[in-house]
């Protein structure tokens, strides 16, 4: 038995398009299982080093739940490389204001931080209502597990 090594071309047409329902789910549950998927480890076909992944739509955004005191405390931080340009939002407010962006970097960081990943996170959609531009791509519906062990 020979080992399987794909050639990297061609990828684009081999990939799924799966849309997630993110009303009642935990951030931090969803974003590693998204991650996975945008990685492709859920692929018999899985290579580190290619981007095997497939696309994820994510609809209601704004639905997602923090658990204990994140929703207060935790903060999301970026500096405007101005002197004294640290920008702090408290999760409620960011929830708030940008439910996507929530979502969009709880999965960023848990992707590679290379060329690569950057790749496979272009391949996230976040969109905080029910609505979405991806019809024509067919999107799989995709079941979130959610079992707090």
């Amino acid at each position: 038995m020979s080992t399987f090594i794909p050639s990297g071309k061609n990828l684009e047409a081999g990939r799924k398009w799966f849309i997630v329902d993110a009303t009642g789910l935990t951030v931090g549950r969803l974003a590693s299982q998204v991650a996975s998927i945008l990685m492709g480890k859920n692929s018999p076909k899985f290579t580190p080093f290619l981007d095997m992944g497939d696309h994820v739509i994510i609809i209601n955004a704004e639905r997602v739940v923090f658990t204990g005191n994140k929703l207060t405390d935790k903060m999301y931080r970026h500096y405007t490389f101005h002197p004294g340009g640290l920008r702090e939002i408290s999760a409620r407010d960011q929830l708030r204001r940008h439910p996507e962006r929530v979502l969009e970097l709880a999965v960023k960081g848990m992707l590679p931080k290379t060329k690569l990943g950057r790749a496979m996170a272009s391949k996230l959609k976040v969109y905080a209502g029910a609505t979405h531009p991806h019809q024509a791509q067919q999107p799989i519906p995709l079941e979130i597990k959610t079992s707090h062990a």
